[in-house]
């Protein structure tokens, strides 16, 4: 699935097409729509880049081992494993 923000929204965030992928990332692993995985794939960051974002504002990182095995599945659907 391919999301389009318009290049108008993008300007009214001032923020850059990643900045915009890294606050949704954030958000959605906060409200537990994602996994550390998913959330760092969808940041375009490795999952260590993406904990110490999550660091840097304060956010806990909650990984269980039902989350490592849907991110396991996830990267092995993925062809990364």
């Amino acid at each position: 699935m391919v999301i389009v923000i318009p290049d108008e929204i993008l300007q009214a965030t001032h923020m850059s097409e990643d900045e915009v992928k890294e606050e949704m990332a954030v958000l959605l692993f906060q409200k537990d729509k994602l996994t550390l995985g998913q959330a760092s794939c969808l940041a375009g960051m490795s999952q260590l880049q993406f904990q110490h974002l999550l660091a840097s504002r304060k956010i806990p990182v909650h990984y269980d081992v039902a989350e490592f095995e849907a991110d396991l599945r996830i990267l092995h659907e993925m062809g990364r494993i």
